[in-house]
């Protein structure tokens, strides 16, 4: 099975390589060459920018393979150009969408499945919409058959660890000092985390599999839980109990918007996804990476990398926690 992935060194792009390796594929990435390779020496590598689109496409005008999967399309005039490129080059286009196409009200039944509404908020989200109606209309006109995956967060080893307010979270140093942390609401927002390698399974194993041809899959663990479960079980990492400051999210937001951005736009809103059509039709995509197993991974690695975000010197993050505690806000252990 010859295997190109557009991207191929970020996150969920490692556990993907992982398992289609596992399976024997002959995989070939394409990105800038910014980043070292998943697995140096297994993997081919293509240089070049897609956004460049005429340069994209010609580089591929004489290959084919028999899976595309493109993990760093954003905007419909990317996915117009993958089309032009791979277009009758391939039998099945892979698409790394995200659960945030879904629209953010909470369904009747809490848990979203793959029928939910598509009516995002934030813009990433529209324009991955987007990215989905290009794919399908060039499955209607005969140019591959399309899959469109949707990652949920995703964590592991060569990222940072998100917490409910912030991409790369302070909350971990706190958590080892004892120090108290912010969360938006009450934690009772339902959330999940998958490990890129679980996370990865579904993406290798979707390849030429004819039961996902035309369909859309949820990539998440079975598992939802509240941000008191996620900060708890997190703090067990450390052997600590974590004490949790619960403010409003706008109130939080307006100390920061930039930085507390994933807070505005996502955290704020349940996150919970049912992935059983995935499991039905993908029987080798199990979740077997636990949160604190896979969050005591990510947090070591963190540190290996040094880039450890120390709570030291953050006036904006004391700021908050000092008008709390003068408002009469008690710290609740998670």
């Amino acid at each position: 099975m010859r295997v190109l992935i557009i991207g191929g060194t970020g996150l969920i792009s490692r556990g993907i390589i992982k398992h289609l390796l596992a399976r024997g594929a002959d995989v070939t990435m394409y990105n800038r060459g910014q980043r070292q390779a998943p697995i140096p020496g297994e993997v081919k590598a293509v240089h070049g920018d897609r956004n460049d689109y005429a340069t994209f496409e010609k580089t591929f005008a004489s290959q084919s393979f028999d899976v595309v999967i493109d993990m760093i399309c954003f905007s419909e005039p990317q996915a117009q150009s993958s089309v032009r490129a791979f277009g009758g080059r391939c039998e099945q286009f892979i698409f790394c969408s995200t659960v945030c196409t879904y629209s953010p009200q909470t369904p009747g039944r809490v848990i979203v499945d793959e029928n939910f509404e598509q009516n995002p908020v934030t813009q990433y989200g529209k324009d991955k919409v987007l990215c989905e109606r290009v794919f399908e209309q060039a499955q209607s006109d005969g140019k591959f058959k399309v899959t469109n995956i949707r990652p949920s967060s995703t964590y592991g080893p060569g990222n940072p660890l998100i917490d409910n307010i912030e991409f790369n979270a302070v909350a971990w140093d706190r958590m080892e000092r004892g120090r108290p942390v912010i969360c938006g609401g009450d934690g009772l927002g339902l959330w999940v985390s998958t490990h890129r390698d679980d996370c990865g399974k579904l993406f290798a194993y979707s390849a030429l599999n004819p039961k996902t041809y035309g369909q859309s899959y949820n990539a998440t663990r079975e598992r939802n839980f509240t941000w008191r479960d996620f900060y708890r079980e997190g703090a067990s990492v450390f052997g600590k109990k974590v004490n949790l400051i619960f403010m409003p999210a706008d109130w939080i937001v307006a100390h920061d918007p930039k930085r507390f951005g994933v807070l505005d736009g996502i955290t704020r809103y349940h996150g919970a996804y049912d992935s059983s059509k995935a499991m039905r039709d993908v029987p080798e995509f199990r979740c077997e990476i636990d949160w604190p197993r896979g969050a005591q991974e990510t947090l070591e690695d963190v540190k290996r990398r040094g880039a450890w975000r120390s709570s030291d010197n953050d006036p904006v993050y004391e700021s908050m926690i000092e008008k709390a505690l003068a408002a009469g806000v008690k710290p609740v252990e998670a």
